[in-house]
């Protein structure tokens, strides 16, 4: 008896074992820190790309809790970086260090802070898309009073019925955290097998109902090329003017031989033309030499455009436009400006907003400046101000005119009642990239004087919210040291 009893124990113990390796595993739950940026406008993206992989190699992966880091940017510039972590302590915790690390100072430092957004989600897959270049992330929250049980039955069916279906489709990882939102990750083998199927998928009755059950108002998308995955990545024509005004503080000479020696069209009527007259000017500088301090920087097609802070016999505002052809700067044009004092909102030249947005809505921005110079400003309908500017937003850094519609209105008034003029007669130039736009503009300004305009407009949802601009005399011609104009 004794012995059918310990027979039926071991039976059981070897049915329970047989049980518990068929049952469901518990999944391991790990974390998801998705973080977004720009980069400031005057970043070098080579230098910055080659900045990410020390830092991912040197700090990240040091960090305790950290399983993998992934790191890429999309078509409008913004920066993505996943990294995977046991738990959100660790998450935290390698945060906090980073924030302080001076190993990091000079990645950090390149980040535009202001555009920065970082969530955490808890997820339960583990990263196997090892092969993957191109990647998905889309963050979002539920409807109100959505069924959260019926989205996760849904979201569950998006894999099988349709992302694993479609070629190149690696992987899908899903999450949520505390605060309500969700994430959903896929990774592909390439972008081209990405944009294949992207119609199919809104078209595909599964992404209906997956889509249908979020607020439309949360999502955002991101998708983006792995920088580990860009080949042949150079230095930008922004790139190079940069190096360019930076060798005024560094004294380095490399960024002089992306001149072109053999024609040099320079326009600043002080400077004499060609590679000379930039070597002449250079020589003449006073003890301590020139200094430049690149605020934001622009490329649209073969021109650059910069906002500099000088010290160029005497600190000035400065904008510049360099032409390239062919990797070689071959034109130049400037207009520059004493610092002045801050105007009556307390904003500088200089101070505002510096991130670069709505790369896709550059000739859309474009158009809404020319409209702004040729009707209201060159033909005088002011009934038309607010079909190009926001009077609720408009920030001016004018030293002579405060903030807002009124404050333009207001300086308006002050030169009609003094017999001054500030009188736009051409329009000589548009250029843009995103949300930034620069106007070139010829007229008169003060008691009749040949003047330069130089604009640079910030738009959001089509409409101007931010100016600034340096206004400057044109030299009579007898003083011009070349014959090229100042347009």
């Amino acid at each position: 008896m004794k012995i059918m009893k310990s027979k039926l124990f071991a039976i059981s113990l070897f049915t329970m074992a047989i049980a518990s390796c068929n049952s469901p595993e518990k999944k391991v739950e790990t974390v998801l820190e998705v973080t977004s940026f720009n980069i400031k406008t005057t970043v070098s993206e080579l230098e910055f790309n080659k900045l990410d992989a020390e830092v991912e190699e040197t700090f990240t992966s040091k960090q305790p809790g950290f399983i993998r880091r992934q790191s890429g940017v999309d078509e409008q510039g913004r920066y993505v970086v996943l990294v995977y972590w046991k738990s959100v302590a660790d998450a935290e915790a390698s945060m906090n260090k980073f924030m302080s690390d001076e190993s990091v100072a000079s990645y950090a430092g390149m980040i535009d802070g202001s555009s920065m957004k970082m969530s955490r989600f808890t997820i339960t897959e583990e990263f196997t898309a090892t092969n993957s270049t191109f990647t998905e992330v889309m963050t979002f929250k539920l409807k109100e009073g959505a069924n959260v049980e019926a989205f996760n039955t849904v979201n569950d069916r998006v894999g099988p019925e349709f992302s694993e279906k479609q070629t190149g489709f690696l992987q899908r990882i899903t999450g949520f955290n505390k605060k309500g939102e969700q994430v959903a990750v896929a990774y592909w083998d390439t972008k081209a097998h990405s944009d294949a199927v992207i119609n199919d998928f809104m078209n595909a009755a599964v992404a209906k109902e997956f889509m249908g059950m979020m607020d439309q108002s949360t999502i955002d998308m991101i998708r983006f090329q792995s920088l580990t995955s860009l080949k042949n990545v150079k230095l930008s024509n922004k790139d190079i003017v940069i190096a360019l005004l930076n060798s005024f503080n560094t004294g380095d000479q490399t960024p002089i031989s992306y001149i072109n020696p053999n024609m040099y069209i320079q326009h600043n009527l002080d400077v004499a033309d060609g590679l000379q007259g930039f070597g002449e000017v250079m020589q003449h500088a006073p003890e301590g030499g020139f200094k430049a301090n690149v605020l934001r920087a622009f490329q649209d097609g073969d021109y650059v455009f910069t906002h500099t802070e000088y010290d160029f016999f005497g600190p000035k505002a400065g904008f510049d436009i360099f032409r390239f052809e062919d990797g070689m700067i071959v034109e130049h044009w400037d207009n520059l400006l004493p610092v002045q004092k801050p105007n009556p909102s307390g904003r500088t030249q200089f101070d505002g907003a510096t991130t670069l947005t709505d790369i896709d809505k550059t000739e859309a921005n474009k158009a809404v400046v020319r409209g702004f110079i040729e009707n209201v400003l060159l033909n005088h309908e002011m009934d038309k101000v607010t079909n190009y500017i926001n009077p609720a937003t408009y920030i001016q850094h004018n030293a002579a005119v405060a903030d807002g519609l009124d404050g333009f209105g207001a300086a308006m008034k002050y030169f009609a009642d003094n017999g001054l003029v500030m009188q736009y007669d051409e329009l000589h130039m548009v250029l843009g990239q995103g949300n930034y736009v620069l106007s070139v503009s010829e007229g008169k300004f003060g008691k009749g004087d040949h003047t330069a305009y130089y604009d640079l407009f910030r738009l959001e949802d089509g409409l101007i919210v931010e100016h600034w601009d340096v206004i400057a005399t044109i030299p009579a011609k007898s003083e011009w040291k070349n014959e090229n104009g100042k347009f």
